[in-house]
């Protein structure tokens, strides 16, 4: 077990927020593959502002997600904090608050990424926002603007004066948005530093990746997020490996295990055609690497009927299972894509 800001966890293995990806189905389904716990997709405080149905539904969680926060963005620390208190009515365990969005629609606006160019006035925001509500706050950032401003320990202690409970840092600045290497060894230097709990995010794509970042820099936790996208099963691996034991790779059956957990958890919060975009997004991610992967992804989004679709997915999991190579974990994934 570990502690986290007020949270007793498991371990130190925590699925990241993902645009578009860690709606409620997804994050009920990587807790129940062990995920310590989930984080929603970023929502607009803005649009919650604005009472539409569509940013509401992003916020709806089940109790099997918990512990669980919701991540909120957005420039107006009014709206912020009215967002943070809608949250908490929601019964959520902690808000987040996304400062490490590159895109050029948040930023521009002045939010996202933008946030972390003035400490000061973030600073400001962050005291606000943690008196407005009595759960905890958290907040995500990047290491800097640029690489001539890293400034994340600025951020960092504005962050702990105004009693957030932990800063979660993807090791790349807003200017490398996903390119190039994360940079753990800056993530390191600010972790020394800081006076709260600090999770380490950024290639953290095999369990084994997961342990040696968690033991080499000294991170309170190590944040997964393409790497669950591509090995579902990443959080349990890393849990073994932290225990000391080891793990087998999942077979075929397993893989049909999950993806009928998943179809039925979609099922649950979409209609058949939303169910089946989500499916296909991610049967494609579970087979990268796989041999005949290129065909199974035409076939799955050639498929127009549901049954089809888990058809096809349960075939190619027990033809390629047999065939794959034991170290398709290990090669690169998504780079320009989440962290």
């Amino acid at each position: 077990m570990i502690q986290l800001g007020p949270f007793l966890l498991e371990h130190p293995f925590l699925l990241a927020p993902m645009a578009g990806i860690t709606h409620s189905p997804f994050r009920r389904l990587m807790r129940r593959l062990k995920s310590s716990l989930v984080i929603s997709e970023l929502v607009s405080a803005n649009g919650i502002e604005y009472g539409g149905a569509r940013t509401l539904d992003l916020l709806r969680f089940h109790d099997e997600e918990r512990t669980v926060g919701l991540q909120i963005f957005g420039e107006d620390t009014e709206l912020l904090c009215k967002a943070a208190q809608y949250i908490e009515k929601l019964g959520a365990d902690f808000v987040d608050l996304n400062l490490g969005c590159p895109v050029l629609k948040v930023v521009k606006k002045g939010a996202g990424s933008a946030m972390c160019k003035d400490p000061l006035s973030l600073g400001k925001t962050l005291s606000a926002l943690v008196k407005s509500v009595k759960i905890p706050v958290t907040i995500k950032i990047r290491t800097g603007w640029d690489a001539t401003s890293k400034n994340a320990i600025e951020v960092i202690r504005a962050a702990s004066d105004a009693g957030v409970q932990w800063v979660s840092i993807h090791g790349r600045t807003r200017a490398q948005g996903y390119s190039g290497l994360a940079d753990w060894d800056f993530i390191g230097e600010m972790k020394a530093k800081s006076s709260i709990p600090i999770i380490g995010n950024g290639d953290v794509v095999t369990a084994e990746i997961a342990l040696e970042r968690y033991r080499t820099y000294g991170v309170d936790a190590v944040m997964i997020g393409r790497g669950a996208l591509r090995n579902p099963f990443i959080f349990e691996q890393a849990l073994h490996l932290l225990k000391g034991e080891t793990y087998a790779f999942p077979q075929a059956e397993r893989y049909i295990s999950i993806m009928e957990e998943q179809r039925a958890l979609l099922q649950e919060l979409y209609d058949s055609r939303l169910a089946m975009i989500h499916a296909r997004k991610f049967l494609a991610w579970y087979s990268t690497g796989f041999p005949g992967c290129h065909e199974f992804r035409s076939k799955i989004f050639s498929a127009l009927e549901p049954e089809l679709l888990w058809e096809e997915a349960r075939f190619f999991f027990r033809k390629s299972t047999r065939e794959r190579d034991l170290k398709f974990l290990s090669q690169p994934f998504l780079m320009g894509g989440h962290g």
